[in-house]
């Protein structure tokens, strides 16, 4: 199963700061609920994991994502990841293009286009809630992002530790799409 997903988040930062975090691939998978780099390769390689929680099924995957095509001039970069759950019954891949565009007010947004493939168990568990639990996802791992690059423009240091995953909020977005699918039913 392949699902497309292209978000635009505002950014309380100038384009700078936010392209000088967006390079920094630890830093931004900190913002990812449930995603951890658990080993840097090389320059721009590393293994992580990401562990997602659902009610009382859990989906963890491991592998590796790789920073490609790093553009300054326009602010864009590339990230490809691919990993398999533990058992070994699902797996998933990732092609992202992020960009930091300048917004009104010496703001900026940042800019995301992928497509996400899911093989196995995941596809069949995720298959019709795939866009919501991935709009849930995004706007935690923005609003984290969000957090980092005002700290970074306000300390220039380290900025402070992500949040989890929020279970509820994601459960309650799943509910919702599953009632709107049930009462959008047409009769044969």
């Amino acid at each position: 199963m392949k699902v497309q997903v292209d978000k635009i988040y505002p950014m309380p930062c100038p384009p700078g700061v936010a392209w000088e975090f967006l390079q920094n691939l630890e830093a931004v998978a900190a913002c990812m609920p449930g995603a951890k780099i658990t080993e840097r390769l090389d320059a721009g390689r590393y293994k992580g994991t990401v562990t997602l929680k659902v009610g009382p099924a859990t989906m963890s995957f491991r592998g590796e994502v790789e920073m490609k095509d790093v553009d300054a001039a326009v602010r864009t970069l590339r990230l490809l990841a691919k990993g398999t759950d533990s058992t070994g019954s699902s797996g998933a891949s990732m092609n992202l293009i992020a960009r930091i565009d300048a917004a009104e007010g010496g703001l900026c947004t940042l800019v995301g286009a992928s497509e996400v493939s899911m093989s196995g168990k995941a596809a069949a568990f995720g298959g019709r809630m795939m866009n919501s639990v991935a709009d849930t996802i995004l706007k935690q791992f923005a609003d984290n992002f969000a957090g980092q690059v005002s700290a970074l423009q306000a300390n220039r240091g380290a900025p402070p530790a992500a949040g989890e995953l929020n279970g509820l909020a994601l459960l309650w977005t799943i509910f919702k799409d599953w009632l709107r699918g049930l009462f959008s039913k047409k009769p044969a």
